[in-house]
């Protein structure tokens, strides 16, 4: 039996790869502009191109924009996880502790409160201004937990007080909205949907050791990620550390969450989903199986929204936060439906 299921582990492993590489194709492959696939091949294997037009879209703008989809993809499915192992609580998500908000509330004052309070904009401006606002944002929501996580005894006040904090930044943001200019209000509103595409080349090399080192660190805590899912007690008894693995399984989360924010905007609904079909496919809540299955999914599933938000005939891009909150939202309203009662993950 324990074989029967390995294989099949493997084989859907397998097959995500192949579909992993089929949708990265896809999406350098699709675009307004019509390029020869033997000229995208030519480019991408150090060749050159009939047109050196083609050969800025596919390095500068069309493969930053598919390799971010696949660190957003694989850093917010393992956040998601181990937000939803951590609170046992199906439904939560790598946004849940009020990171995103914090990372909002910066962009927000960039972007909308500088000139209301007449600040400058200290020189930034752009994309590195927004980058940096999200990032200082998110590092002090993350602050504030880390600094009274070791004073609480239940996770689940951390939980709540991470969704007081969001709410409290949400009422604030909605003021700063609420004072804001056209101009800037409509900016803010455009990075809160989310955008692969103003991620660039040389951010790329900042993001990728970020998300790679944070879910090598996700695997490597599996062990305390599976004596969670008997609870705390169970875990004690193992030698879990729990009062230091919550703060690593936090520490890892936020910094994820809060780069991908940054650089990408908040991207919903993939932490929450991903997890749940990880779990579904392999039949399994063993997190050795879960993290790289989660990765997978994750990346195919973000590709597949980027590649359908660039679809033909479209002046366009749509956003990518309203195609993920599309395939996400039916999957969440199905849990609900499937666990009348919010349960605990066994």
């Amino acid at each position: 039996m324990y074989n029967i299921q390995s294989n099949k582990i493997k084989l859907i492993s397998i097959l995500l790869i192949v579909s992993g590489f089929i949708c990265f194709g896809l999406d350098i492959f699709l675009g307004s502009v019509k390029i020869p696939l033997n000229e995208i091949i030519s480019i991408l294997t150090g060749g050159s191109a009939k047109k050196e037009s083609w050969e800025i879209i596919i390095l500068n703008a069309r493969l930053p924009k598919a390799v971010a989809a696949i660190l957003c993809g694989a850093a917010l499915s393992v956040c998601g996880l181990q937000m939803q192992t951590l609170f046992r609580n199906p439904l939560a998500g790598p946004y849940i502790l009020g990171i995103s908000s914090g990372a909002g509330l910066g962009v927000a004052i960039f972007i909308m409160g500088l000139s209301f309070l007449g600040i400058s904009s200290f020189g930034l401006t752009g994309n590195s201004g927004i980058i940096i606002a999200s990032i200082l944002g998110s590092l002090g929501v993350l602050a504030i937990l880390l600094s009274i996580i070791n004073r609480l005894k239940d996770i689940m006040t951390v939980l709540i007080l991470g969704i007081m904090i969001g709410s409290v930044i949400t009422a604030i943001i909605g003021i700063i909205q609420f004072f804001s200019q056209d101009a800037q209000l409509k900016s803010f509103i455009l990075w809160t949907m989310g955008d692969l595409s103003a991620v660039t080349k040389s951010e790329l090399y900042i993001l990728t050791p970020i998300v790679i080192i944070g879910v090598v660190l996700s695997f490597l805590i599996t062990k305390t990620l599976n004596a969670y899912l008997l609870g705390e007690s169970y875990a004690k008894s193992l030698g879990v550390n729990i009062k230091r693995s919550q703060f690593y399984i936090i520490l890892i989360t936020s910094i994820l969450t809060g780069s991908i924010t940054a650089y990408c905007g908040p991207i919903g609904f993939i932490g929450i989903v991903i997890p749940h079909l990880a779990r579904m496919l392999s039949n399994s809540s063993d997190h050795r199986v879960l993290i790289p299955l989660s990765v997978l999914l994750g990346i195919n599933i973000l590709l597949l929204a980027d590649i359908i938000s660039q679809l033909p005939g479209l002046e366009q891009n749509l956003p990518i936060n309203s195609i993920t909150s599309l395939i996400g939202i039916p999957f969440i309203i199905w849990i609900i439906l499937k666990n009348k009662k919010i349960k605990n993950l066994n």
